[in-house]
């Protein structure tokens, strides 16, 4: 199958959906690779390395599209990209539909098939291919949370480490999945106070035997106001796979926060989990409410490309040669792909997304006429 990899031109997206290794993978197997000039810049890849991978390099993204079937992305198709999918089209790349309904529209009409990283699960529960890029963003929150903090940057002025005689930060994490156990673990590294809040005990038990120092409280309301009010920094990480995220952190919440606390909402590219955010970018990644800073940056991996390209890559490479063979093949041998088959044909295929979106959805079975 042949192969397309595209510039991402959401802003200050600086990622690339295939790195070299994943290029020389497909190449060896048969498959064409085509990669649009200076798609890898921004994560150090130069054309040059793509060519020695065996990739081709072709001017622009229309080529790209234009002679690709497969078409592998990091985030959602922006407009000029949907109105360039044809109903032969697979694309795969995070999609986050439930917060996107313009893509969804798009995607539809497009009539191509849409597979979303975020909603492959596998028989455990896991997510492999959010679970590489919800790592980093947890990371990340914890970094901008603490830079955020600093009166320069319109925070209350605490160090997350204190001093001796000094404490330092409150850290308040919501949802200890992947996002929130990195989180957890790299502000525990930084000497912050931290408070885990989860619905599931058995996450919250995994925390504790791997933190012992965090705090680890059991979600409800009374729980969020008593430890939500008093936090320097509170990071969202709530998910529900392929839907919304709930909204966790009320208004009211919010205005009961001390001036120059920090909330980071790290689900807002499903919707957000704290009422009053909204998305940012990296170039203005930040606004007041009610005198509390609030970051909420859709695309927060793409602040470190040259890490989060690779560990991307990495995750999701078998599932591109998977998918070069055709779908029936890739389903025979990657079930959980059909987790991530969002739309098909013109048809949604997701029950989560069209939950999210009030939109009537099918089975993805019977919509890929398997």
């Amino acid at each position: 199958m042949d192969i397309g990899v595209v510039t991402e031109i959401k802003q200050h997206e600086r990622r690339v959906a295939m790195d070299t290794g994943a290029v020389r993978e497909a190449t060896l197997r048969g498959h064409r690779v085509f990669v649009q000039a200076g798609a890898g810049d921004g994560a150090g890849i130069g054309d040059d390395r793509f060519r020695a991978a065996g990739a081709e390099i072709l001017p622009t993204a229309a080529e790209v599209f234009d002679a690709a079937t497969l078409l592998v992305h990091v985030k959602e198709p922006q407009p000029s990209e949907v109105a360039m999918l044809r109903p032969d089209h697979i694309l795969f790349t995070y999609l986050h539909l439930a917060a996107y309904p313009t893509v969804a529209d798009g995607l539809l009409a497009s009539g191509c098939t849409a597979i979303a990283y975020e909603t492959v699960e596998l028989p455990d529960g896991r997510l492999p291919l959010l679970a590489p890029m919800s790592v980093i963003a947890g990371r990340l929150a914890v970094q901008a949370g603490a830079h955020h903090l600093e009166a320069p940057h319109l925070g209350k002025g605490v160090l997350m480490a204190g001093y001796p005689g000094v404490p330092g930060a409150m850290v308040v994490v919501l949802g200890c999945g992947s996002v929130g156990t990195a989180a957890i673990d790299v502000a525990v590294g930084m000497g912050a106070h931290v408070v885990a809040i989860d619905l599931d005990d058995q996450k919250l038990t995994a925390v504790e035997e791997r933190f012992p120092e965090v705090i680890t409280v059991h979600s409800n309301r009374e729980a969020i106001e008593r430890w939500v009010h008093p936090a320097d920094l509170v990071i969202g990480s709530v998910l529900v796979a392929g839907g919304r995220a709930p909204v966790v952190v009320t208004a009211d919440d919010i205005a009961a926060m001390q001036k120059g606390s920090v909330v980071v909402d790290v689900a807002i590219d499903q919707g957000g989990c704290i009422a009053t955010s909204h998305e940012t970018t990296h170039a203005d990644p930040v606004y007041l409410v009610d005198d509390v800073v609030h970051y909420a940056v859709g695309n927060m991996p793409g602040a470190v490309p040259r890490t989060s390209t690779h560990a991307l890559s990495n995750a999701t490479s078998g599932y591109v040669l998977a998918l070069a063979d055709g779908i029936p093949s890739a389903l025979a041998r990657r079930p959980e792909l059909l987790g991530g088959v969002e739309v098909t044909a013109g048809v949604l295929t997701s029950a989560p997304v069209g939950a999210a979106l009030g939109r009537p959805w099918s089975d993805a079975v019977a919509a890929l006429a398997l």
